[in-house]
């Protein structure tokens, strides 16, 4: 089968979605697909890189999003590609460019198009003229459109499912949480992350690792950690990625007196990450606007506890303390995660953790994705039976 995934967000980039994408194409051709990505050019990429089964098209900076990028033109040579590239498919990222493309050439092409849901906008029209130009009706005008004659929907989460349900989307839909490489996590780390950032073997590490952005929340994880510094004296909070709330967090650590326990590492390249994983004690998140929280699993499959807020998909997720535990409120926070940090393994069922494993998997991820595909190869199937019906009948 040959597939082409269309997104605005791919390596070098950091996001949830980048990791998604590569994820997914790695299980579809270790499953013997042919996949093509195409995306943005990226200005860490240079002009002339080779980058097999990778198609980019010129791009400028999002409004008020700098670090993404959006595409600016070049639909007759999408077309063009994908017609040289026979794809039997368009699976699309992005409602925005890319996506917009990829819509284009299904139509041209004349195959199924099915979409990933992966970013809950609602939570994001801030970024835009400070939340005064956009509200959620105009979020669920624009979702409508974009997914008219689209032939099914992939949703990381029950929430996502709920979200786009309650816009009127008829079309068929799927709750396909992403998944991991497994055996990404099972190796030993590449470098000595502790060594690195001068911190010894015993000491007990908080990590929050995700784009540096107020609706992250890692303020609310800051404030609290005074609390857990009383109770864990030696305790220190590693803050990964990078973002516009950075500065205010800093001044925050140091209104708060907690700077020497605060570690801001900056943007972490991707192949590292897992190696930050493996340094920590407990991943810890008060985000509340994740559809899914990649980092979540992720920390699974490096056997690292997860404390996060309460929510439908996290309290699925963390069914078990062996995983992790949710909180309702800073006193949770804080209680759960002082527990795990003086009983490191008070908590651990390694076969409870196996289980969450597989259900996790990209083994699993591309099982329900290719399954899905053929799902929409049927709907798309009945649309055009539809069509040819109705020009039967006005002929």
């Amino acid at each position: 089968m040959n597939i082409g995934l269309f997104t605005d967000s791919y390596f070098p980039q950091v996001s949830g979605v980048a990791t998604s994408i590569k994820t997914l194409a790695t299980n579809l051709e270790k499953r013997g697909n042919s996949v093509y990505i195409f995306t943005t050019t990226d200005p860490h990429v240079a002009k002339d890189a080779v980058e097999p089964n990778v198609f980019r098209f010129s791009s400028i900076p999002f409004v008020s999003f700098t670090d993404r990028r959006i595409a600016v033109g070049g639909f007759i040579k999408g077309v063009e590609v994908a017609k040289d590239l026979k794809l039997d498919i368009v699976h699309t990222q992005t409602e925005f460019s890319l996506g917009l493309l990829g819509k284009y050439v299904a139509k041209q092409l004349n195959v199924p198009a099915v979409h990933t849901y992966h970013t809950m906008y609602e939570n994001y029209l801030h970024y835009v003229l400070n939340g005064k130009l956009l509200r959620p009706y105009h979020v669920k005008q624009y979702m409508r459109a974009f997914l008219a004659n689209m032939n099914g929907v992939i949703c990381p989460s029950d929430k996502t499912l709920a979200s786009l349900t309650s816009y009127g989307i008829k079309i068929p839909m799927r709750v396909i949480p992403t998944g991991v490489d497994l055996a990404q996590y099972e190796h030993q780390p590449t470098t000595d992350v502790r060594s690195e950032w001068h911190l010894a073997a015993d000491t007990p590490i908080l990590l929050s690792l995700s784009r540096v952005a107020y609706e992250k929340k890692i303020d609310v994880v800051l404030s609290a950690f005074p609390q857990i510094l009383a109770q864990v004296p030696k305790a220190v909070l590693m803050i990964v990625g990078d973002g516009p709330a950075l500065e205010d967090l800093q001044d925050q650590a140091k209104a708060l007196g907690i700077a020497d326990h605060v570690l801001f590492t900056g943007q972490v390249p991707h192949h590292r990450v897992q190696d930050y994983y493996h340094a920590a004690n407990v991943l810890i998140s008060a985000s509340d606007t994740e559809s899914q929280g990649l980092t979540y699993i992720e920390a699974l499959a490096a056997d690292l506890k997860v404390v996060v807020v309460a929510g439908e998909y996290t309290e699925h997720l963390l069914d078990d303390p062996s995983l992790g535990i949710t909180f309702t409120s800073t006193a949770g926070m804080v209680k759960a995660a002082v527990e795990y940090l003086q009983h490191p393994h008070a908590f651990d069922d390694e076969t409870i953790r196996q289980r969450k494993l597989y259900d996790i998997s990209a083994d699993h991820f591309g099982e329900q994705v290719l399954s899905f595909y053929r799902t929409a190869e049927v709907h798309y199937a009945s649309m055009v039976y539809d069509e040819d019906k109705d020009g039967e009948f006005f002929e």
